[in-house]
């Protein structure tokens, strides 16, 4: 009697249960039909089918356009479909879908379709005859958009997986967790190896060529990140194929997106540190010392394009619309100008300085009240070490603009004074210094040989000056007063072995007549002619000498 109780009991259960279902499919019948009247029918009937508690891949096929297709191959695109969605971390928020019948896309020529997602803009349904549907072109696209998002043939692990049972415990299936163990443990176990290889390979081509330091110092610390790189990027790939629930799906896809540009942005971060080596080895091969404070600019500015560059890849991985963010930057850009013109102006300048090169680190410039050495070059001034031992921030702007006399490009530094002997010297006497001091120059290590200029020049109020016009051929100041102070103690030497007296500013005080004595104006008492006749008399006997 219990046994035929217990047998009707569960008659009546199975018949409640059934009854219920048809109801239930009955009331989803009427409210999705065949026709879907707008874009909301159409995709919510392709979505809910597919559901693991409403699985029906035959009534999720309706919102196909079946064309020339099969009911099998409609089917398996329906699936696929969902597949892209899931694996490509995107979510269909069913409350922005339209409901209008006559919905058009003011976007694209008020046409009557609607696409779902910006990333695939060849996935949108099209109002036909018969209703909304997923258009023709939508249903040719989806399996290579497939393929896109399940690439190295991951998508035969879609319908390999779940066969491997169906079992759930805390919302996921065994072989659910399973997979996810196994992308641990294989992201792990990549990571150790690529790093591994990575530093054994680099040590031992970095000793043959001698730069093992570089390879320590640089390219072991890239070789992490870039493991890291290639495990992320594997994870971004796997992860989909384990079809985990969307609201744990899509956040673990977006993360494992975000995670390549990110280990990506810290490899070439450290990656700079190559480039600003190679550029200091070429700095040191150059003569310019200006090219030393370029390469730390140069660092920086690759640097901070790296850091730029990646924070806007790591947005787009998070499906940020970064497209506001860049016109919001381009005008606070615009307004950031208007507000800091000085700053860009001597921004500018710096790079003319860099590019036109008038001076380099060490020079001796003038320029209006500038005037002293230049210690450094940097993106808004210019540091110059004055003669008082101060310290000179000149802006970029102002000495890209003016006129640099840079003493330092010179090739010859001249030395121009004046030897002023005294008016007693013997004029042969003055004549043989002058010869003295020529040899002086020719025996100088330093002096320009080819052009010089020493010869009695003037007769001053107090003086026969000798003009000294020489060139040293040296490469700074210091070396320049050297050679000043070693030419005028050698002229001094020989002034004193040949007897010449440097004169001094004097004046002499002459009465041309005192009583009782004779006039010290002098009497010419001779005729033009023989005054003529005394002058070649002179000349015949310079002749002879």
């Amino acid at each position: 009697m219990l046994l035929n109780r217990f047998k009707n009991l569960r008659a009546f259960y199975f018949l409640v249960l059934l009854l219920g279902s048809c109801a239930y499919l009955n009331g989803q019948t009427d409210e999705l039909p065949d026709v879907f009247s707008n874009p909301y029918e159409a995709i919510y009937n392709q979505l809910f089918y597919l559901q693991e508690e409403t699985r029906n891949p035959a009534q999720s096929s309706k919102s196909l356009f079946k064309g020339n297709r099969t009911q099998k191959e409609l089917e398996q695109l329906a699936i696929e479909l969902k597949q892209v969605f899931d694996g490509s971390g995107n979510f269909i928020r069913l409350e922005d879908v339209p409901r209008d019948s006559d919905y058009t896309d003011s976007l694209n020529n008020n046409k009557p379709r609607y696409t779902l997602i910006s990333e695939f803009p060849d996935i949108y349904v099209q109002k036909y005859d018969k209703g909304w549907l997923f258009s023709d072109r939508s249903v040719s696209e989806i399996d290579k958009i497939h393929k896109e998002v399940y690439p190295y043939g991951t998508d035969r692990l879609l319908n390999l997986l779940p066969k491997l049972g169906n079992k759930k415990y805390l919302g996921l299936h065994l072989w659910q967790y399973l997979g996810i163990l196994v992308i641990i443990t294989l992201g792990f176990v990549i990571h150790l190896l690529l790093t591994l290889v990575i530093r054994i390979l680099l040590v031992r081509l970095m000793h043959r060529y001698g730069k093992v330091d570089l390879a320590r110092d640089v390219l072991i610390p890239a070789a992490k990140p870039f493991s890291l790189m290639i495990v992320a990027e594997m994870s971004k790939i796997l992860i989909p194929t384990i079809q985990l629930p969307p609201y744990i799906a899509i956040n673990l896809i977006l993360i494992a997106r975000a995670l390549v540009p990110l280990f990506a942005t810290i490899f070439f971060y450290k990656l700079v540190d190559i480039i600003g080596i190679y550029f200091t080895k070429m700095a040191e091969k150059s003569a310019n010392t200006l090219d030393d404070q370029l390469v730390p600019l140069i660092r920086k500015i690759l640097r901070f394009f790296v850091v730029i560059v990646g924070f806007i890849a790591i947005l787009n991985s998070f499906k940020f619309d970064i497209w506001p963010l860049l016109t919001g930057l381009s005008i606070g850009g615009l307004a950031f100008a208007l507000a800091a013109q000085d700053t860009l102006k001597n921004f500018f300048g710096s790079l003319m300085i860099f590019i036109d090169r008038p001076f380099q680190i060490g020079d001796w410039v003038t320029s209006g009240e500038i005037d002293g050495t230049v210690e450094e070059v940097g993106f808004r001034s210019t540091r110059i070490r004055t003669f008082r031992d101060s310290v000179m921030y000149v802006p970029n702007s102002i000495i890209s603009n003016s006129n640099v006399d840079n003493h330092g490009l010179r090739k010859y530094r001249r030395f121009y004074t004046k030897l002023s002997v005294t008016y007693d010297t013997p004029a042969r006497l003055i004549e043989v210094f002058v010869k003295g001091v020529e040899q002086i120059v020719e025996r100088h290590p330093n002096t320009r040989k080819d052009y010089y200029n020493i010869f009695l020049n003037d007769y001053a109020s107090s003086s026969l000056d000798i003009m000294l016009y020489i060139f040293f051929e040296v490469p700074d100041w210091n070396a320049e007063l050297r050679c000043r102070q070693e030419i005028m103690l050698d002229v001094n030497k020989l002034a004193e072995h040949l007897g010449v007296r440097f004169a001094f500013s004097t004046q002499t005080l002459m009465i041309e007549e005192l009583p009782g004595q004779k006039t010290l104006t002098p009497q010419y008492r001779q005729s033009k002619e023989e005054m003529k006749k005394e002058l070649d008399s002179y000349f015949k006997n310079q002749i002879k000498e």
